[in-house]
């Protein structure tokens, strides 16, 4: 299988991601939002940074399950309970310099948003990976 990730011509170049990403596979694996919930099911307490620590090891547990890691990502959206651009850039350096960062090489789109699931929740991850 490959992945093919480009940046069409025309279009802005992008900070580490890519605008679109293609792949012929036989499997795809689509995880439910990641969220920054411990094995009990509670959210991390502590800032968007620790949150964003957990939804990290949330991903890589359930990639790893379905037989994938993070090069296989293919699309990643991320959702910040935020409209503070520092913030939001904060969280995007923590995920590319994190464990899965190979994932956000891909089609990714960072969102601010008003709220999220969970009380208290600040960050989630939404991915799909293809699989050979």
């Amino acid at each position: 299988m490959t992945i093919e990730r480009q940046n069409p011509p025309g279009l802005h170049t992008p900070p580490g991601y890519h605008h679109v990403t293609s792949v012929e596979a036989r499997r795809t694996v689509y995880l439910a939002g990641q969220c920054p919930l411990t094995a009990d099911g509670t959210v991390v307490e502590g800032d968007v940074l620790a949150q964003t620590d957990q939804v990290v090891a949330n991903t890589a547990a359930a990639l790893a399950f379905a037989g994938a890691g993070p090069a296989d990502v293919v699309r990643t959206v991320i959702y910040v309970a935020t409209d503070d651009r520092e913030t939001l850039s904060a969280v995007w350096d923590r995920l590319t310099a994190s464990g899965i960062g190979a994932a956000f090489t891909s089609a990714s789109t960072l969102l601010g948003v008003a709220r999220l699931g969970y009380p208290g929740q600040l960050v989630e991850l939404d991915v799909t990976a293809a699989l050979a």
